[in-house]
């Protein structure tokens, strides 16, 4: 079938009135974001600061900020209770932060009992720069308490509503800094005594370097994880580690065959399925079998989110029992929609079959 058969099939998928019923569990982190949305590329920004820094301090007017909710399981969560999907946080954060989440989702389908108001929230101060192919982030994080969950901050009560979710889905293992391993081993241990599946989008690991191979022998090469999901970097960066020779050789070959190289190699080492999801297409492998999707041409209005997005479509799409061309469409579909919308809001299905027909693929 072509492309335009899989996007008719796809939109008749959201005419229907109500998709099956989803409860997820969305994990461990909530983020007090501030986006810098600078009209710069990163020599013309860097100029200015040093400009001002020489006349001992002042102030760049004019540049564009939003503060808004932040963080993978939170924005997930946020993304699939727009679809309509039943949603459970068990993310930390402080008071304030614990106001905030009862103030954003306070018109949407999300249980916000579990969320531990446990300490220092975290916070994020995201720089939107201008590059040659787009706009590209730099992220400034305090994780706060977030650095210090782990399997015991979770009571048997979590763990409960872990076994009975029809997906359990974990995050940034990096910003979990000293107990990350050990809060996906005992996540997933509990939620494979259940019927739901195990989903691991470990967004970039890099910043716990030292602490990768651990979790690649403890849990990414176990049965534990049932969908990896990875960006291009991710993929990278776990291939380069399991095989470190792999690097060089993936320098050499451009960005598609890049990603895909590298998603090609760990699904011959990690028992999950592989999901990849890059700015011009996204994949799935598992075993032999490889399906690529573009994904669609639209105006990129902001750099942060668009893997949180594309993750909410994906387990939509994957519990609805869609094929995978479909299944990586509707993923594309959610994250292109919400990357060029003017409000920043995630869409809901109405809005996303309006999206869907209006829009070309790249």
């Amino acid at each position: 079938m072509s492309l335009e058969s899989w996007k008719k099939q796809l939109e008749e998928f959201l005419k229907q009135q109500k998709f099956k019923d989803c409860n997820v569990v969305v994990m461990p982190d909530f983020f007090l974001d501030r986006l810098i949305n600078l009209d710069l590329d990163t020599e013309d920004f860097f100029r200015l600061v040093a400009d001002v820094a020489k006349r001992k301090g002042g102030s760049l007017d004019g540049i564009s900020q939003a503060d808004i909710k932040g963080g993978n399981a939170i924005n997930v969560a946020s993304a699939l209770a727009s679809l309509g999907v039943k949603v459970a946080p068990i993310v930390c954060t402080s008071e304030y932060g614990l106001q905030q989440i009862k103030y954003h989702f306070r018109n949407k389908p999300i249980d916000i009992s579990r969320i531990k108001a446990c300490g220092k929230a975290s916070i994020t101060t995201a720089l939107e720069f201008k590059t040659p192919n787009g706009k590209t982030n730099v992220m400034l994080r305090d994780l706060g308490a977030l650095a210090d969950f782990g399997p015991d901050s979770l009571d048997e009560n979590d763990y409960e509503a872990i076994e009975e979710a029809d997906y359990t889905c974990l995050f940034n293992w990096a910003g979990t800094l000293h107990w990350g391993t050990a809060l996906a081993e005992a996540v997933f241990e509990r939620a494979k005594l259940g019927h739901g599946k195990a989903y691991y989008d470990t967004a970039d690991p890099n910043p716990n370097a030292q602490a990768m191979a651990a979790l690649v022998e403890r849990v990414l090469k176990t049965s534990k994880v049932d969908i990896l999901s990875v960006n291009e970097n991710e993929a990278v960066t776990y291939a380069s580690l399991l095989d470190p020779s792999l690097k060089e050789k993936l320098n050499l070959l451009d960005f598609t065959e890049l990603a895909m190289e590298a998603a090609r190699f760990l699904v011959k080492h990690f028992p999950a399925r592989i999901d990849l999801h890059t700015t011009t297409f996204s994949a799935t492998l598992s075993g032999t079998r490889e399906v690529v999707v573009p994904t669609f041409k639209v105006k990129v209005n902001r750099a942060t989110g668009a893997g949180d997005a594309w993750n909410a479509g994906n387990i939509l799409a994957d519990h609805n029992e869609l094929c995978d061309e479909c299944r990586l469409m509707l993923a594309n579909a959610v994250s292109a929609c919400y990357l060029s919308s003017a409000d920043g809001m995630h869409p809901t299905k109405e809005k996303l079959l309006g999206f869907i027909k209006a829009n070309p693929l790249v």
